[in-house]
């Protein structure tokens, strides 16, 4: 007699109402997209010293030991927000892939997903603020999302900071239909090995970086060298191995074999993948340390959806917010770095932090809606499918 498998291991299978193409929505992944950018945002939120410009800290806090404490606990923030949207990238990408699919169409609808709001935030950058001191060496490869591909810390987290990870997006879009066939030729009984080849390879990723790259120039805000700091975080190669990651996981979830993974355990890996970030040195705090809990997190949400069990990022609120956390994601290099060195300059004490905390999170969440309203959803509906073909004539009867 067959033993099943233990509980918390078990396997979801796609129901018969998931089409070939994987095209079932996944609500729960949608609603978890803004929590992620929220991770970014408190990271920049709390942030002591940028050593670029501009140079300010961002925190509210006047406090220095609370201003110390919060900068501490968020900072691993920002890494594992940028982490999942990579991870969950390439998960849903794979989960929604169409067989008939072309990859010009592929290329067509990626490039009008980032560009339109890319370039509205990255003029708005320029003329705010990073036009007076951003040299043409370095905003030219930011217009043209390049620049993460170049070490100069001014040119690689210049004009629009959180703008650097869409180059690693835009190389994973143009390797996604390469990379698409192999990952579906993966023998399922092979996928397991597959998640944990792509791990490996954060692995090796983290100890070229930290071991054979220069380790100069050092400045005392970073854990790493400049050069270190682009190789095992900007810079889009290395980053490839969470995008491919979450394609095996979607394979997974295709295939039936995606392991059913109770949340009381889900909770755990998370809590403790954020110990170990905020503990283990750099480059392993930024990827290694909660790539683990980042793919039960999706395994856990995905299950969930294809169960038809409700959660709260399944809800309508957490789907809209996911809705526009991309514009979210974008706009906060503006409503931070700008609103808070032209209005906010100072420290206050608690309340009045807390209380600026919220009001700028309310004004990045508004631009976000008029930057979705305005750009992202026109330029989707009008342009990102093409012109619809017209039906054959038929000819006369033979």
């Amino acid at each position: 007699m067959a033993v099943p498998p233990p509980r918390d291991l078990r396997v979801v299978r796609p129901s018969s109402a998931v089409p070939p193409s994987g095209r079932t929505a996944l609500p729960s992944l949608t609603g978890a997209r803004f929590c992620a950018a929220l991770l970014v945002f408190l990271y920049h939120t709390t942030l002591l010293s940028n050593p670029i410009a501009p140079a300010s800290a961002q925190t509210f806090f006047g406090d220095p030991g609370q201003a110390e404490d919060l900068a501490w606990f968020f900072g691993s923030c920002g890494y594992i927000g940028v982490s999942f949207f990579f991870v969950l990238s390439g998960f849903v990408l794979t989960w929604s892939h169409r067989p008939q699919d072309t990859a010009p169409r592929f290329w067509r609808r990626r490039l009008l997903k980032i560009f339109p709001n890319h370039l509205v935030t990255w003029a708005l950058a320029m003329i705010l603020f990073a036009g007076a001191y951003t040299p043409v060496e370095s905003w030219l490869p930011n217009l043209f999302l390049l620049h993460s591909f170049l070490s100069d810390p001014q040119t690689f987290s210049g004009v629009n900071p959180p703008a650097w990870s869409l180059c690693c997006e835009l190389l994973f879009y143009a390797l996604f239909p390469l990379l698409i066939r192999p990952v579906l030729r993966i023998p399922e009984r092979l996928l397991w090995w597959g998640a944990g080849a792509a791990v490996a390879g954060i692995v090796v990723m983290d100890l070229i970086g930290r071991y054979l790259v220069a380790d100069t120039p050092r400045v005392p805000q970073l854990p790493l060298s400049f050069t270190q700091m682009w190789f095992s975080y900007a810079f889009p190669p290395p980053r490839m191995f969470e995008f491919v990651l979450g394609m095996v996981l979607a394979r997974m979830a295709l295939s039936g074999r995606l392991p059913r993974i109770r949340p009381v355990w889900v909770a755990a890996l998370a809590v403790a993948g954020y110990a170990a970030a905020l503990t283990v040195p750099a480059p392993f705090s930024f990827t290694l340390a909660t790539i683990v809990p980042i793919a039960a997190i999706i395994c856990s949400l995905t299950t969930a959806d294809l169960s038809d069990r409700r959660t709260l990022l399944s809800s309508r609120p957490a789907v809209w917010l996911g809705e526009i956390s991309f514009a979210f994601y974008l706009v906060q290099g503006i409503t931070l770095f700008y609103v808070r060195e032209r209005f906010l300059t100072g420290s206050y004490d608690l309340p009045a932090a807390l209380l600026l905390e919220a009001v700028v999170f309310l004004l990045t969440l508004a631009a976000a809606y008029a930057l979705h309203r305005a750009v992202e959803q026109p330029v989707m509906r009008r342009f990102a499918h093409g012109r619809p073909r017209p039906a054959p004539v038929a000819g006369p009867a033979q």
